[in-house]
């Protein structure tokens, strides 16, 4: 797939999956464009001619059984990666937190950044925090921490929010939110990549029926595919690396 870094006016095509056939899983350019720069990531793709990547997230961030790490967004995002930067070096590693707060998950990203070094951090968090019913403010000032202690180290950080699903969203608020995710993404100059937005599209526009999702192991690996083509476009498009 090839991908430009000037997405204002278009319409992204991102395949579903890599067998012929399939449909494509579009995502407007509203939902994917953003005037953020990823200066780390630009930097370490031009002077070294690599990029490290880690995901931190919960459960959403993976999918079920042995071979479900290799169908997540996270490996999908470094095979499109890999594809769409050639004789660059990508790495993506992913750090999954199953069913914990965005306050533990900030206590733990100091060891997680000493250790990985990377340029550019992908964190996928807010879901616990809403199932759990954490108070914003105490959401907010967890965000701002992890947020900060990723700005101390000089690298990048998406910050990545729920997925949507059907099945929850009239049972549960994540509004709320996300909306403080794209206050704390704006206030410190970071890409937000908004997953819920991009799979309510995905399920209003019938491509996806994710009312069917959760028993449709070939359709979640089809729409973690999508996320991974669709971050990775917002990656390339946020660090200036296609013109």
């Amino acid at each position: 797939m090839k991908l430009t870094a000037r997405l204002i006016g278009m319409t992204i095509g991102l395949m579903a999956g890599p067998a012929v056939g399939l449909p494509t899983c579009a995502v407007p350019d509203s939902l994917i464009a953003t005037d953020k720069v990823l200066l780390r990531v630009m930097s370490e793709i031009k002077r070294n001619q690599r990029l490290d990547i880690i995901v931190v997230g919960t459960g959403s961030s993976t999918l079920p059984g042995p071979d479900g790490p290799r169908f997540a967004y996270p490996a999908r995002l470094q095979q499109v990666l890999r594809q769409d930067l050639p004789g660059k070096q990508i790495s993506v590693v992913a750090h999954i937190h199953q069913r914990q707060t965005t306050a533990e998950m900030a206590a733990s990203l100091k060891q997680i950044l000493a250790d990985e070094r990377p340029a550019l951090v992908v964190w996928q968090t807010g879901t616990f925090d809403a199932l759990k019913g954490i108070d914003t403010d105490s959401f907010s000032a967890s965000l701002e921490a992890g947020v900060q202690a990723i700005a101390a180290t000089g690298a990048d950080v998406i910050l990545l929010d729920m997925q949507y699903s059907p099945h929850t969203d009239a049972l549960l608020n994540v509004s709320a939110y996300a909306d403080v995710m794209h206050w704390v993404a704006q206030a410190h100059g970071a890409p937000l990549f908004d997953r819920l937005a991009i799979m309510r599209y995905w399920n209003e526009e019938g491509t996806f029926d994710l009312y069917a999702a959760t028993k449709n192991s070939d359709m979640a690996r089809r729409v973690h595919d999508c996320i991974g083509r669709a971050l990775a476009a917002q990656i390339v498009h946020a660090a200036h690396l296609k013109h």
